[in-house]
């Protein structure tokens, strides 16, 4: 891979860490602040107030861990497991559509799970070595 290549996928790579981490990151301030919003998807759920607070500071953590290096795996790897929980929460128990947002958040969750999945397969060789290590013993 010529250098060019390397720093395009290297900003490809930090637009898309960009764009997750932005996206957790402006959920936050409904999250701390006990919008009603989300103190109603959290109640649906039977998680309010430890489910809304336990996950704005879990993606508080991702966003963090996703810019860095050697970290980038763990942010990734919980970021998809938290829109995971997100996706299934929404087909499940909450509904596509919320508060008439058209399913806005659960698109969002979408395709940050789509990102995350993405980040994480480029970070499979250090995931890999990691498992094998623990595993080894």
């Amino acid at each position: 891979m010529s250098t060019i290549d390397s720093v395009k996928k290297k900003l490809l790579l930090n637009f898309l860490r960009g764009i997750v981490a932005f996206t957790f990151l402006q959920t936050l301030f409904y999250k701390f602040t006990r919008a009603p919003e989300s103190v109603a998807i959290f109640s649906k759920l039977g998680m309010e107030p430890w489910g809304r607070i336990g996950t704005g500071i879990l993606e508080f953590i991702v966003s963090i861990l996703l810019f860095i290096p050697g970290w980038n795996w763990l942010g990734s790897l919980l970021g998809l497991g938290l829109m995971s929980g997100a996706i299934l929460s929404h087909v499940f128990v909450i509904g596509i559509e919320q508060e008439n947002d058209g399913g806005l958040l659960f698109f969002l969750a979408l395709g940050n799970a789509v990102i995350c999945t993405l980040l994480l397969w480029q970070e499979k060789e250090t995931l890999t070595a990691i498992l094998r290590k623990h595993f080894q013993k």
